[in-house]
């Protein structure tokens, strides 16, 4: 059984830095895409950056110049980092992996809890 952990959200002053993780848990062969979204107050959840493994990442508008996503395949660890935080930010941030359990087999998609990241004076 895979489950996702996240962590790393958190209150910061905007201009702020975080750098929230997703762990992997259980075993599977690899992990085939690496996203994250997010969904403010009353907003529908929007996606915030992908990584394919051994291509490029790429970003939603917001996004770019200011968020990394990045992956440590050996700890099973996918991460966004944060850089010059804006209230408009504020939002739970989700990760999203699509899993190979198996070489050769169908990728599955899994969801992480979501993590609070409060961006504020």
């Amino acid at each position: 059984q895979v489950q996702l952990v996240e962590s790393g959200g958190g209150l910061v002053q905007p201009g702020g830095t975080l750098r929230l993780s997703c762990v992997a848990s259980g075993t599977f062969y690899n992990i085939a895409t690496a996203a994250w979204y997010r969904q403010a107050p009353g907003n529908q959840r929007e996606w915030v950056a992908s990584d394919v493994s051994g291509g490029a990442n790429n970003y939603a508008g917001f996004a770019k110049g200011r968020f990394t996503i990045s992956r440590d395949n050996a700890k099973k660890t996918v991460y966004l980092q944060m850089n010059h935080l804006k209230p408009e930010d504020t939002a739970v941030y989700y990760c999203n992996l699509n899993i190979r359990r198996h070489a050769g087999r169908p990728w599955k998609e899994y969801w992480g809890q979501g993590t609070q990241v409060t961006v504020s004076s």
